[in-house]
């Protein structure tokens, strides 16, 4: 339990309380420091998993904690930037901001029921671009202050975001037959409610609300 990969994973909840504190201290020096600390934690993401792979010590806590925290660690970022005055250079970046701390909250949720009923939830590789371009931006955020960074940062946020929409829209094609949802959508809408509850998928005997179900549980999965 109590090996490298797992001691570098429980390192980033430590810093957690410590980030926080950055709403309550306006200095630019602990301003560099917090940040500095938040790079320098996101980097254990990678080595974490590495050196358990490398060193042949994976282990069930490890792949427990590891999704927790990386959530409580992006989320006390977004908090931050949130919550403190002029940590953003426009408004707008508020709502990439929101929307991705939403997301960390629901995947949250969906991994827990996903556990109880034994389905995993894999990790592509478009998700992880995504975490990188989150990081990368999370990180230059928290450098107020100094030079552009904070507005490379927000920028790179809007990627992550970007992203996950793609994968999003991706899957629903793919996997839920979107274009045949939107007209069973359009379709209710004229026709009236009582149709939704008549209409099913071709090759599928799931009702139209089976599959609005599915694309939320699609839309979770990032």
């Amino acid at each position: 339990m109590y090996n490298l990969p797992n001691l570098l994973t429980i390192s980033r909840i430590v810093v957690i309380p410590v980030i926080f504190l950055s709403l309550y201290i306006n200095s630019f020096w602990w301003t560099m420091f917090i940040a500095i600390l938040f790079v320098a934690a996101a980097v254990t993401d990678y080595f974490d998993g590495y050196l358990a792979r490398s060193r042949n010590e994976t282990s069930a806590f490890g792949r427990l904690l590891d999704p927790i925290a990386d959530k409580l660690l992006v989320a006390s970022a977004l908090v931050v930037i949130l919550a403190k005055p002029n940590m953003v250079w426009s408004t707008l970046t508020y709502i990439p901001a929101f929307i991705i701390l939403c997301r960390e909250i629901l995947v949250s949720g969906l991994r827990e029921f996903l556990r109880e009923v034994n389905v995993g939830l894999p990790v592509t590789r478009l998700a992880k671009w995504k975490t990188g371009f989150q990081m990368t931006a999370l990180s230059m955020m928290l450098f107020h202050g100094l030079w552009i960074w904070p507005y490379l940062g927000e920028f790179l946020l809007w990627i992550a975001l970007i992203l996950i929409s793609t994968k999003v829209l991706g899957l629903l094609c793919k996997a839920v037959h979107l274009p045949e949802v939107v007209g069973a959508l359009l379709a209710g809408v004229i026709l009236g409610p009582s149709a939704l509850g008549l209409m099913s998928m071709e090759g599928d005997p799931g009702t139209l609300l089976t599959y609005v179900a599915e694309m939320g549980v699609i839309f979770l999965m990032f």
